[in-house]
């Protein structure tokens, strides 16, 4: 499972980050514009980040 991240959506809510570690922020408070790339185990908290979102600037890509 990935997620993608666009950066054009992101606000800097920081919701993601809050709810799981595999998103990084960058100095600014944005998440860092990378996809992640979930480890087993992990899809759950991902879906969660995914759906705090308020922008709707990450979505789930299953691999």
């Amino acid at each position: 499972m990935r997620v993608n991240i666009d950066p054009e959506k992101c606000q800097g809510h920081a919701r993601c980050a809050e709810v799981s570690s595999l998103f990084v922020l960058g100095p600014e408070g944005f998440v860092l514009p990378r996809d992640v790339i979930v480890p087993d185990g992990m899809e759950s908290e991902a879906r969660q980040a995914v759906t705090a979102c308020p922008e709707r600037a990450l979505n789930v890509a299953s691999d």
